[in-house]
This record gives C-alpha cells, sequence and structure tokens, in this order.
C-alpha cells in the first residue's frame, strides 16, 4: 500500500472520529439541557401547587405561607440590610464548620488507616460516638465553649468529623490489596504507597464525604444557632416561631436551600477537577 493511501486512511480515521466525538458531545449538552428543564419545571410547579394551595385554602396560609410573601419577605429583608448580617454569620460558621470537619476527619482517618493497633483500639468507640444524638452534646458545647461561634461550629464538628472519618477510612480499607502489593514489591515505602495508591483510589469517596458534609454542616450550624445563637438563620427560624411569624421561618429554610445547593455545586465542581487530575 503506498504512503498516499495510508495517509487517506489515516486522515478518514482521524476525520470520522471527529465526528463521533461531535456527536457524543452535542448528545451530552441535549441531555443536560433535557435535565436543567426538568429540574426547573419540577420547582416551579411545586411553587405554583404551594401558591394555588395557600390562596384557595387547602393549606393553612398562617403555617405555610405562601411564595409570594415568601419572596417578599426575602426582598423586603435584602434591601433594608437586615437579612445579610445573619446570612453572613451563618455561612462563615457553615463554611468553618464544613472545611475543618472535613480535613480533621480525613486526618484522623489517615492516622487510624497508618496504625492498625489504633484502628483496633478506636473502632468501637467511634461506632459508639457516632450513635450518640449530636444535640444532646449542644449544652456540653455551650458550658465549655460559651454561648457563642465556637459552640456552634463544635456541634457542627462533632457530626461532620467522625461520619468523615468513618466513610473516609473505609474507603482507604476497600483499596485493591493488590495494587498495594505491587507497589510494595518494588520497594516502596508505607508513605508511597498512601500517595501513590491509597490516596488516589479514595478521591471518590473524598468527594462523596464532601457532598454529604455539606447538608450535615448546615444541620449542626442551625442545631447550633437553635441552642444558643442572637443572630444567624437558626435564629431567625426559632424568632419567627416565638412570634408566628412563619413566612419569617418559610424564607430562611428557602434561603438556606439557596445557600446549601450553591455549596453542593461548589462541591460537584472540586469534583471533576480532582477526578480529573486522578
Amino acid at each position: 500500500m503506498e504512503q498516499s493511501e495510508i495517509s487517506g486512511i489515516a486522515a478518514s480515521r482521524e476525520s470520522w472520529l471527529r465526528q463521533l466525538h461531535s456527536v457524543f458531545s452535542q448528545e451530552q449538552r441535549r441531555e443536560k439541557n433535557r435535565i436543567i428543564a426538568v429540574r426547573t419545571s419540577l420547582l416551579l410547579v411545586f411553587f405554583a401547587f404551594w401558591e394555588a394551595s395557600a390562596r384557595l385554602g387547602w393549606i393553612d396560609e398562617l403555617l405555610f405561607s405562601y411564595p409570594t410573601k415568601v419572596f417578599r419577605q426575602i426582598w423586603g429583608d435584602m434591601i433594608s440590610g437586615t437579612l445579610w448580617p445573619h446570612l453572613g454569620i451563618t455561612v462563615g460558621e457553615t463554611v468553618v464548620g464544613f472545611a475543618l470537619g472535613t480535613l480533621l476527619g480525613t486526618l484522623l482517618a489517615v492516622v487510624i488507616w497508618w496504625s492498625p493497633f489504633l484502628s483496633a483500639v478506636l473502632d468501637p468507640y467511634m461506632v459508639v460516638f457516632n450513635s450518640m444524638p449530636k444535640v444532646a452534646l449542644g449544652p456540653i458545647f455551650i458550658v465549655m465553649f460559651g454561648a457563642g461561634f465556637t459552640a456552634i461550629v463544635m456541634t457542627t464538628l462533632s457530626i461532620t468529623v467522625i461520619v468523615t472519618t468513618l466513610v473516609v477510612y473505609n474507603s482507604f480499607c476497600s483499596v485493591d490489596p493488590n495494587l498495594v502489593k505491587v507497589v510494595r514489591s518494588f520497594g516502596g515505602t508505607r508513605v508511597q504507597i498512601f500517595f501513590k495508591v491509597i490516596l488516589p483510589s479514595s478521591f471518590p469517596a473524598i468527594v462523596s464525604t464532601l457532598k454529604v458534609n455539606v447538608g450535615m454542616s448546615w444541620v449542626g450550624v442551625i442545631v447550633g444557632e437553635f441552642l444558643v445563637a442572637k443572630s444567624g438563620l437558626g435564629y431567625l427560624i426559632i424568632y419567627g416561631f416565638q412570634v408566628f411569624n412563619f413566612t419569617l421561618v418559610m424564607s430562611s429554610l428557602l434561603i438556606i436551600a439557596a445557600v446549601a445547593t450553591a455549596m453542593y455545586q461548589l462541591v460537584v465542581y472540586v469534583e471533576k477537577l480532582l477526578l480529573n487530575r486522578r
């Protein structure tokens, strides 16, 4: 076969591959657009049903309010500036609790994986601590750290750290032992095994833990604010219940949902970066 024929076949194959990739990319974009459209439609249907139910008397307007009234409450608080201090405090506490919980839980998982003896000692204690109702620890943290930022963060850490530790440690232990044997057979140290095999293989589990910790950190912060805060979205929820302003309660819940969604999307972006690097 002549060189020109070989070059023609290679060019034709390359063109076919580009066309195939273009078709695949278009299908992916269409699928993504369909998902976004369905998500948006479900959200709009939910708000429309909520609004109609309140207007028609199917649900108690005093207890559940309705979307237009809730959005007016949010917009008014934004314009007046009363929302921003509460939002800033709660988001700050959540970010600190989320970051520290993930970091400390991952470090504790590394320490336990590094020492099989320590793992055997701590395993039952971690299970017991994970089964304890974390709300019951709130008053203890208040006495230890005072009624403020530290007590709320500690309440969050009591939820996120142990979950992170258990998930990440189990991921470390689930790595294919044959991969570890290969590195060890080439003289790899325990440090090299961890950074070349264990950690890269556990990226999906770590990212999954980040996603779980988004919700867990919000739960911890709101519970902490229920107990001690004089500001924050959790405080607004409690205050709304006390004065029977359930529109304030619902608006605070919607804001929490919106910010938690933004945090989740950020974690999804980090997931793409980690998996691409992996």
